[in-house]
């Protein structure tokens, strides 16, 4: 499982011109879900999102999580995460898990953060979306469960 994750003060997707989730101040996560995904790594993301300390405290520095501002999570699935473009000129998405597994841990990401406290929009998957968003910093990280130690 793949993520991007952004520091952001806002951010919206919009489906058809119509908005599906927006958030103020919190995370953008466009979240890639792999073959071979499976619970630990639906865990292994969760426990990031959740405690990732990337906003700034009072002196300045990256010791807060979104939890402690208060903040939400724009969490969007993007397959092209897990596309692979070391051959040729165009991406392949062998190493993508398919839509209806992808969906299911997906969906299974969003219900953990819910259940921890922090309020979770979505996007709308398999869907073409128009995601905005005014990054704060820019702060950008990416995140890999197969790359946990």
């Amino acid at each position: 499982m793949r993520a991007v994750v952004q520091r952001v003060t806002r951010a919206q997707v919009t489906v058809d011109n119509a908005s599906v989730g927006r958030i103020d101040a919190g995370l953008l996560v466009y979240l890639g879900v792999a073959q071979g995904d499976g619970d630990l790594d639906v865990a292994y993301m969760v426990d990031k999102l959740f405690h990732l300390r990337i906003f700034s405290d009072e002196a300045g520095k990256m010791n807060l999580s979104v939890q402690d501002i208060g903040g939400q999570i724009l969490l969007v699935s993007n397959f092209t995460l897990c596309g692979d473009c070391r051959k040729g000129r165009r991406p392949g998405f062998d190493l993508a898990a398919p839509p209806d597994q992808a969906d299911a841990l997906y969906q299974t990401v969003a219900d953990r953060l819910r259940q921890l406290g922090v309020p979770v929009e979505t996007g709308q998957f398999q869907a073409h979306m128009h995601v905005t968003s005014e990054n704060d910093g820019p702060v950008t990280f990416l995140l890999d469960s197969r790359k946990m130690l």
